[in-house]
């Protein structure tokens, strides 16, 4: 069922502890069990699963359950020990799993959503499931009635969640590539604001309470630091991923954004970093350097008898150029530019040596990645995807011992 992984802690390198197979078919999301050597596992094969580690060092299951609808989501709320799955059918079920994590109890079904769940969240305080779908909306359903409390719906589906206790405002992030900031009340919801910025659509979220940050993933194959608490608008772009960002979690204790993409790849962003804010590009009818008109101005082209050029934008400056004033690229890491990208010739020649010293350290997780959660205080991160596999890793020789004080993954 799971082999351990008998490897020795390399360097500043993530370490696989274990590998879990048996599901056959993607795997949506995989959690670990707080305090215990376990794991929670959805997948598209209809099943949930509770994988505990035994004396071979090997996770077996020991709950099976099979759902109705393939599962597409997972919440877990560890101290009440209530699981909540979402469905490709629009259902959220919850359960109630026991002490010893080898039985669990069907509780209620809520009718949340019309489409696929996208994503869970349980407020304890509020008694309160959370959850996005494919149908376009966040619903928030009243566990203890199970009855519908409300509903927000958007211009396309909804992908993502976050939550922030204290205020009850829910971030979502959906498929045109939007963020909406939502005050959820009782039986209503106010619209606090909406954040554009990723020209892919949304497809994880996750919000640091302390520092009052919001970070978000999209298919554009980056991650934008949104300052919700400043109210300064001030974003971050970091680009250091190939493929589209699925997974983030920041550690708020090292000031450390680690993200993973459907490729494999795992980032570690130092955070704990003065970084610039990138430019908005600029718009021009003729190259901010060398004033040779692009190709839609057809007057200069007229006037000057020359030919019209493409326009290009330079990363570092945001000025709009031609691309013989822009021929060079440069990493530029403290704008989060971690790989080459285009800029001018003038902001190539201000870039020192040191400006390229990378802010991030890059992994491969080698098996496609479509969700990730950690357990911050063991420093412990599982990952799972559309491969079927569930991978275990010791993320400490990453991210600082500090994290797991105490914790020995062997």
């Amino acid at each position: 069922m799971a082999a351990e992984i008998h490897s020795r802690p390399q360097s500043s390198r993530p370490v696989l502890l274990s590998k879990i197979e048996g599901h056959q078919d993607a795997v949506t999301a995989a959690l670990l069990i707080p305090k215990e050597d376990g794991v929670i596992t959805a997948s598209e094969d209809r099943t949930i699963r509770v994988w505990l580690k035994r004396d071979s060092g090997q996770y077996w299951p020991s709950i099976y359950h099979t759902m109705a609808s393939p599962c597409s989501a997972l919440a877990y709320h560890h101290d009440s020990r209530r699981i909540f799955v979402g469905q490709d059918n629009g259902a959220v079920m919850e359960f109630h799993v026991s002490e010893d994590f080898n039985k669990m109890n069907f509780i209620k079904t809520y009718p949340a959503h019309q489409n696929r769940v996208t994503a869970i969240i349980f407020s304890l305080a509020t008694e309160w499931v959370i959850s996005t779908g494919h149908d376009k909306c966040v619903s928030w359903m009243c566990t203890r009635s199970g009855n519908m409390l409300g509903r927000h719906f958007f211009s396309s589906w909804a992908s993502c969640l976050q939550y922030d206790f204290d205020t009850q405002y829910a971030f979502v992030g959906d498929y045109s590539g939007q963020i909406t900031l939502l005050k959820l009340e009782h039986n209503t919801c106010s619209v606090i604001t909406t954040l554009k910025g990723h020209e892919g659509s949304i497809a994880c979220l996750w919000w640091d309470p302390i520092q009052r940050l919001l970070f978000s993933g999209a298919s554009d194959n980056s991650v934008i630091m949104w300052d919700i608490g400043g109210r300064k608008g001030r974003t971050l772009l970091l680009q250091g991923h190939h493929d589209r960002v699925q997974a983030l979690c920041y550690l708020q204790l090292t000031r450390q954004l680690v993200s993973c993409s459907s490729d494999g790849g795992i980032a570690v962003w130092n955070m704990d970093v003065s970084r610039e804010e990138a430019p908005q590009w600029l718009e021009s009818d003729s190259c901010q350097k060398c004033e040779q008109p692009f190709f839609w101005n057809i007057k200069q082209m007229w006037d000057t008898k020359t030919l019209g050029l493409r326009q290009h934008h330079c990363r570092k400056c945001g000025q709009a150029v031609c691309g013989k004033c822009s021929s060079k690229r440069s990493s530029y890491p403290v704008m989060g530019f971690e790989f080459q990208v285009r800029v001018c010739d003038s902001c190539y020649d201000s870039i020192k040596d040191e400006d390229r010293t990378s802010l991030a350290t890059f992994h491969e997780g080698k098996h496609n990645i479509s969700h990730m959660s950690m357990d911050i205080a063991r420093g412990l991160m599982v990952t799972c995807g559309t491969d079927r596999v569930v991978k275990i890793w010791d993320m400490t020789p990453v991210v600082g011992c500090s994290l797991a004080t105490g914790f020995s993954p062997h």
